[in-house]
């Protein structure tokens, strides 16, 4: 079975990193106020029941990857946690969630820069990539906007072959 991926083009290869140019998307995104492991859980769970038939039209909305998160900090107490919808959708066409903490939303990436790792995304490997990836940056002079990025692309139930991605949106 076949899983949509969030589509882009590649800007340029890096030693260690690709930039990227993303389209608009449109996402189901949910806010939890927690830890980074518990915040990521509960969000996963809001949406994924907002795809399989929680909304006003118990509608049944096919997975896509990766479920996009905020790469935990010191300071973030807030993670926003959202799946891209299928392409085949527009905003008029996506059922509403039937809990007001999902929402639809267009969103816009633009140019970002990436950086692949395997393994889990868990706290202390996000922010060891995460702090990769922002010296990679620094030393070709990119300067980012906003905050970082964890993209996942495997289910929770799989165990070998994972792939995860930091991102930032960069300033082109």
């Amino acid at each position: 079975m076949s899983i949509e991926t969030l589509e882009y083009r590649l800007v340029s290869k890096e030693e260690s990193f690709e930039i990227r140019t993303y389209s608009n998307m449109i996402i189901a995104t949910t806010k939890v106020q927690s830890d980074y492991k518990s915040s990521t859980s509960a969000g996963f769970k809001r949406i994924f029941n907002y795809i399989v038939g929680g909304n006003d039209k118990e509608a049944k909305i096919a997975m896509t990857t990766p479920v996009i998160s905020d790469c935990p900090s010191e300071d973030l107490r807030v993670y926003n946690i959202s799946f891209v919808m299928p392409k085949k959708y527009s905003m008029e066409d996506l059922p509403k969630a039937n809990t007001s903490l999902v929402s639809i939303k267009q969103k816009s990436l633009g140019d970002v820069a990436v950086l692949t790792f395997g393994g889990w995304a868990n706290e202390s490997r996000s922010i060891s990539y995460q702090k990769k990836l922002s010296l990679l940056l620094e030393k070709k002079s990119i300067k980012t906007q906003g905050g970082f990025m964890i993209a996942r692309f495997n289910s929770p139930l799989a165990l070998m072959f994972r792939k995860n991605e930091v991102m930032v949106r960069i300033i082109s």
